[in-house]
């Protein structure tokens, strides 16, 4: 092995305050750079080794490449030899990006959507209920895999949980062969007069087959699975007879199985999106919120900056964009107080909640307006609901062209937690989805520490195992090095621009490690400081 191999070796080192300055450094070795401040420790570490380190990259790349980097100069330096490609992980906190956080940074959030898109489990964001998407053979052979004898019902969810009279389906239901149906739980004959009330919801489930499972009813359960399937769209009813009970002459209740050939609730219908990880990015408008965009907050606005001060009136001022000297605002706002009950005079402090609710969040009946000409020719009255403050100011922010208009009214708004996903960024059906029963966004809440504990403990199927081991070897590789670095207590929700500047370079540091690169210089810029 050559000298150059073991050592990094520099001769006549004379950047900045550098004084011909020899060296060698070990290779594969943690060297440490220490001294007084001037004393030229970032002259050589970054301004020297890894200016050239980068310069000598650069210029093994092609020309057409070159021209898109610009020239870098070579540091005032005689000789280099031993040169690794160098990194530099300095103390900065450069993600100020809102939508950057230690999970979206480390690279482990992406991981978890891909974990999330392979052995994640869909459920009914209304209902909570689990969706299973299983082809016919899955239908069928978990049918079969009941006990021999057990007495079953072949039903075609037709109508779930819809107002009307449903007397076209009914007459197709009979036309089509099918002779009973279980309409809001009650089994019925088709050819009885059946009469629905339009007003409410109703359920119909036509009897497709009623069988005993055995060896010899595959091809007649498999018809009757088909059957069912084609009638209620991909959706499939099994109820299963109660069993005698040990000892006792009593039956078990019935049971209900709901099967589904697609991603949908077979209660209440919603379809749930093919599992992708985009599905589970808030940076994609697949995935994000689509009332914050995947930000987790709003720009909304806010009472205590609309009525900074609500011991003064309407006429001394209180409520802000609205002056109180315009004629049009005078004339609303006069007929506003008329109708709640207050005046103009009083301090805004005295409306009673019912009152202030109005204000803020309008009226239900129409008010009448009346507005003075200011020429005294006369007067015109109109009738509508007073829309409230929050609606009318989002009004004029939203239609107004003038710029100076919309800033002004910005400086009456602050960031709000989305109502929409409560802060969670994503969209309802990418929070249904789970895994070890939590969806994506409580993993991001746990610490790096419990969050190792989770992946520890989670339970997988033999199935799931064989999908997720290489997924979840690099979740735990990245959460491993994070806590190696001392940053255990950080969550993957975390902002990066609320780092400090220590965190976010050992936050780096672990990043760098986890690529799992050999061979790499790395140089630290005082990773001792900045912690906290």
């Amino acid at each position: 092995m050559s000298i150059s191999e073991k050592k990094l070796i520099i001769k006549g080192a004379r950047e900045h305050n550098l004084k011909n300055v020899d060296l060698e450094i070990p290779r594969n070795k943690l060297v440490v750079f220490s001294g007084l401040s001037g004393s030229g420790k970032s002259s050589l570490a970054f301004d020297t080794i890894f200016a050239e380190g980068q310069r000598r990259y650069m210029e093994s790349l092609s020309s057409y490449a070159r021209q898109f980097l610009g020239r870098m100069d070579k540091p005032d330096v005689d000789y280099i030899e031993g040169l690794s490609p160098a990194i530099s992980i300095e103390q900065k906190t450069t993600h100020n990006n809102p939508r950057s956080t230690v999970g979206t940074v480390t690279e482990i959030y992406d991981y978890y959507r891909l974990l999330f898109a392979r052995i994640g489990q869909p459920h009914c964001p209304k209902c909570g209920q689990e969706i299973k998407e299983q082809s016919s053979d899955q239908i069928i052979n978990t049918i079969l895999s009941w006990p021999e004898g057990t007495k079953i019902q072949i039903l075609a969810p037709v109508i779930r949980g819809k107002k009307g009279e449903h007397q076209k389906i009914i007459e197709d239901a009979k036309k089509s062969g099918f002779i009973r149906a279980r309409i809001d739980g009650v089994m019925v004959e088709l050819d009885e007069n059946i009469k629905l009330d339009k007003q409410k919801k109703h359920t119909i489930e036509l009897v497709v087959d009623r069988i005993k499972i055995s060896s010899d009813v595959r091809k007649r359960i498999a018809e009757s699975v088909e059957t069912a399937i084609e009638n209620a769209c991909g959706i499939i009813l099994v109820i299963k007879s109660g069993e005698l009970l040990p000892d006792s002459e009593t039956k078990s209740p019935d049971t209900e199985h709901f099967f589904s050939q697609k991603n949908a609730c077979p209660d209440c219908g919603i379809s749930i999106p093919e599992l992708q990880p985009r599905l589970f990015s808030f940076n994609n408008p697949f995935g994000a919120c689509p009332e914050c965009t995947g930000l987790g907050e709003k720009m909304e606005f806010d009472i205590d900056l609309i009525i900074p001060d609500k011991s003064l009136s309407f006429n001394e001022g209180a409520i802000q964009w609205y002056n109180p000297d315009s004629a049009w605002n005078r004339a609303r706002f006069e007929s506003l107080a008329k109708y709640l009950g207050f005046s103009l005079d009083e301090p805004i402090s005295n409306l009673n909640k019912n009152q202030f609710n109005q204000l803020m969040n309008g009226t239900l009946e129409p008010i009448q307006y009346i507005y003075e000409k200011s020429d005294g020719s006369g007067s015109f009255k109109y009738n509508q609901p007073w829309p409230g403050l929050f609606a009318d100011l989002k009004r004029r922010y939203n239609e107004t062209f003038s710029e100076a208009q919309r800033e002004s009214l910005q400086r009456l708004m602050s960031h709000k937690i989305c109502t929409c996903c409560n802060g969670q960024k994503l969209n309802p059906s990418a929070l249904a989805v789970t895994v070890g029963g939590k969806n994506i966004h409580d993993l991001t809440l746990l610490s790096v520490e419990d969050s190792i504990k989770f992946f520890e403990n989670l339970s997988l199927t033999e199935t799931e195992k064989q999908i997720a081991s290489q997924i979840e070897k690099e979740i735990k590789n990245r959460l491993g090095f994070l806590k190696n670095v001392g940053l255990e207590y950080l969550t993957l929700e975390r902002q990066a621009g609320t780092l400090s500047g220590g965190e976010a370079q050992r936050i780096r540091l672990a990043t760098q490690i986890g690529s799992s690169l050999t061979g790499v210089l790395y140089i630290l810029d005082e990773p001792s400081i900045g912690l906290h």
